[in-house]
């Protein structure tokens, strides 16, 4: 408050400075033709004033009023500067106050002149006088982030959006990462496609030799000590960058952290804010020996580094000196890179510039972060440092939740933004795909569905972890399919009907995908298999683009075959072993052909599953069981040859019909489905088609069957039947893709056109 009230009456002196020396001015001026004698303007001028000195006293007025005026002009550039905007308050009541003496008391260690020293660098970044330092509007942000493993790479995602939705600068995230984690994200950056964001890897297997002798009780593993190499991976010609954890969420534009690297003087390389718990003060328990550190210890989830200063103070030769001879007592780290950083810093003071505390408000249990922060507009970076994650204890931790599952779940296509103003990189591939847009006809009824075929869906691959060991005979296959938040509980049935490897394409929001990873986390069932590929396309657009995840799913199969079924289905007991041994018998290394799977339907939710062909038969004699879609769709399975399977005890070839659709056991090298069929119908059709146009052979399994359990219609067949417009265009997409497949097939393939005719 004292320092609100001095700047108030500061602003009231000036504005009457400004009002009354102009005026004063004035009236002198006018009126000395008269001979008024002048008001004195200081005791001086009272003395030396005579009745002869009129010239005299009014030269030294003038001179006197250039002087206020000047002084005025002075002022005026200082007022003129923007005043900070009043915030709105914290939900939990906290008042705004003198942010510096807040800063400063957090910025302390133990001894009193670092708390003189943190205080003045508290007050100096939080000043209201002092202009802050402005990023050029297209001035590229380098940020470098350490990130291995599927779990990572799934934490990481938040943290990005987080800056994206705040940045207005082009971005160029620099990922040392494991070859999981690459590839992960690699494919999420490519089909993101946000304007104006440059992504390089770095291979974090390379690095492994200059951190691996370094012992690490830390969970992050050895990859949390490979933020001490970064200048020797990152570009020699990269002066500077941002280093983060992957569990840090942004409040702010990132451009305001990058802002602070104007404010390093002399031989400061090193940007971090001070820890916040007592960790390094070595009173957490009994023979509690952390590393040396300065004070408190400073955090490095956040980090800003000079990297031209560092490398020309050897910073590789200054870390490893201090590490071994700290480990010679230490015996290894317990928070990996932090503990060596910290151990140079101790040694070298002058290395560190300290960051104000709301750049790295550190949310492990027992920690100082209240002191960082009293409105809403002092929070910069939440730092979730602690194993518990979003269940750590904190007074405003349910503020800090609702923040970080906002950006969580916030639909990551809304953050493609384009940066006006800033000449950016040409992405050929964005080029090509607006090219190709631009050439439809929006006044074409079927606008939308050609263009649905088009469009570019965010793609996780990998969401959960999984683990595949490779089969030595070379004969395993991988059940194939996707499936949208409608059908996610037919997971747990299924991963107990197969046992084997399954790669799943799910359309969902960003939203539904961390409830299915809530579900699934929350399933022994799916918890307890590691070789189940879950593969989140995000939602775009108005039709189900079953045909592109069908191909999501089958491009990240892992065996030389697979199995292409439907989440509807429940394949047998055993039948996975049946095409693994089909395999050899059938010679399917050496010959195209596609193994079909009989395909039958219940329309009861609950069913006594057939544990044999025996069985399955009586219950289809029953009425229990029926063939697939036999009273709605016929000639979808009907060249299955029911009647044969029923009494076959070998392998039989059937020929393709006219809108054939069998679940087929294929080679991985087979065709993909054609993405122009969206939503209901001709999805399947189209692909074996396609594979009859290849010389497929379609050989009917004796002993296998799948079984397709019910429930409600999907919004896209709803559609279908309902909407004439549908039907019209999906019956002009088949002509096409006849007129096409004519086209690649040559004379071989008009024997697709008359079928369609003549059905």
């Amino acid at each position: 408050m004292l320092g609100m009230c001095r700047g108030r009456r500061k602003f009231l002196a000036a504005s009457l400075a400004l009002l009354f020396i102009p005026a004063l001015t004035w009236l002198y001026l006018s009126v000395g033709s008269f001979q008024v004698k002048p008001l004195p303007l200081s005791p001086l001028e009272t003395q030396s004033s005579t009745p002869a000195g009129g010239a005299g006293e009014r030269q030294a007025l003038e001179s006197r009023v250039r002087a206020v005026e000047e002084e005025n002009r002075a002022l005026r550039r200082q007022l003129s500067r923007p005043p900070r905007s009043p915030s709105s308050r914290l939900p939990y009541g906290g008042h705004r106050g003198n942010q510096s003496r807040a800063h400063s008391e957090e910025g302390t260690g133990d001894n009193e002149g670092q708390k003189a020293a943190a205080a003045a660098a508290a007050a100096a970044n939080n000043s209201d006088c002092v202009q802050q330092p402005v990023v050029d509007k297209c001035e590229t942000i380098h940020v470098a982030i350490v990130c291995a493993g599927y779990n990572a790479s799934r934490d990481v995602v938040t943290l990005v959006k987080s800056v994206l939705f705040h940045r207005r600068n082009p971005l160029h995230f620099h990922f040392i990462t494991d070859s999981i984690a690459q590839q992960i994200l690699s494919s999420l950056f490519h089909t993101w496609m946000v304007p104006a964001v440059r992504v390089d890897f770095y291979d974090a297997d390379e690095l492994k030799s200059e951190v691996s002798w370094i012992p690490n009780k830390h969970y992050s593993g050895i990859y949390g000590l490979m933020k001490l190499v970064l200048t020797k991976t990152l570009p020699p010609d990269l002066q500077k960058v941002i280093v983060l954890d992957t569990d840090i969420t942004f409040a702010t534009d990132i451009a305001e952290l990058w802002a602070v690297f104007h404010k390093f003087k002399g031989q400061q390389v090193l940007g971090l804010v001070e820890n916040q718990s007592d960790w390094y003060l070595g009173n957490l328990w009994k023979n509690h020996r952390p590393w040396p550190a300065l004070g408190r210890g400073f955090n490095t989830g956040v980090i800003l580094l000079l990297l031209d200063r560092l490398r020309k103070l050897r910073w590789e030769q200054m870390w490893r000196l201090t590490a071994e001879r700290e480990l010679m007592s230490m015996l290894s780290t317990s928070l990996a890179d932090q503990d060596i950083f910290n151990a140079v810093i101790k040694q070298n003071p002058f290395l560190v510039h300290q960051l104000p505390c709301f750049w790295n408000v550190q949310l492990s249990d027992h920690t100082r972060s209240e002191k960082c922060y009293k409105d809403v507009s002092d929070l910069k970076v939440i730092h979730w440092n602690s194993p518990k994650k979003l269940r750590v204890k904190n007074k405003h931790v349910e503020f800090f939740r609702n923040l970080y599952l906002t950006f969580l779940e916030y639909d990551g296509n809304l953050l493609r933004r384009e940066l006006f103003g800033c000449p950016s990189e040409a992405d050929h591939n964005s080029e090509n795909l607006q090219k190709t847009l631009s050439e439809l006809d929006e006044d074409d009824p079927c606008y939308e569905f050609r263009r649905e075929r088009f469009t570019v869906h965010r793609t996780h691959l990998y969401f959960l972890h999984y683990e595949y060991d490779v089969t030595p005979d070379n004969a395993d296959v991988t059940l194939v399919a996707q499936l949208s938040m409608d059908r996610l509980q037919m997971l747990e049935a299924i991963c107990k009907h197969w046992e084997g490897p399954i790669s799943l394409a799910l359309y969902l929001s960003d939203a539904e995908a961390q409830q299915f990873l809530r579900y699934a986390q929350g399933s022994e069932v799916l918890m307890s298999r590691g070789n189940v590929g879950y593969h989140v396309v995000y939602k775009e657009g108005q039709f189900y683009p079953v045909n592109l995840l069908r191909n999501v799913a089958m491009r990240h199969v892992n065996t030389p075959y697979m199995f292409l079924s439907d989440i509807d289905f429940l394949p047998m007991y055993g039948l996975y072993e049946y095409l693994r041994k089909s395999v050899a018998q059938l010679d399917m290394a050496n010959t195209k052909k596609a193994l079909v799977v009989p395909a039958f339907e219940t329309l009861r939710y609950r069913l006594s599953y057939p544990k044999s062909k025996a069985e399955l038969l009586s219950q289809l004699d029953m009425g229990t069981l029926f063939t697939f879609r036999y009273h709605v769709w016929t000639k979808g399975h009907a060249p299955t040859n029911f009647a044969k399977w029923r009494t076959a005890t070998t392998p039989y070839r059937v020929e393709w019909e006219a809108d054939f659709e069998p679940y087929v056991m294929v080679r991985r090298d087979s065709p993909e489905y054609d993405r122009r069929f969206v939503g209901f119908g001709w999805n399947k059709v189209a692909h074996i088609m396609e594979l009859d146009a290849q010389e497929y052979e379609f050989v009917v399994l004796p002993n296998a069957y799948m079984i397709h359990m019910p429930h409600a219609p999907s919004f896209d067949i709803t559609k279908f039947r309902s909407n004439k417009q549908y039907r019209v265009c999906l019956k002009t997409l088949k002509e096409e893709f006849q007129q096409n497949m004519s086209r690649r097939y040559g004379f071989a393939a008009l024997k697709y056109m008359t079928a369609e005719n003549n059905s």
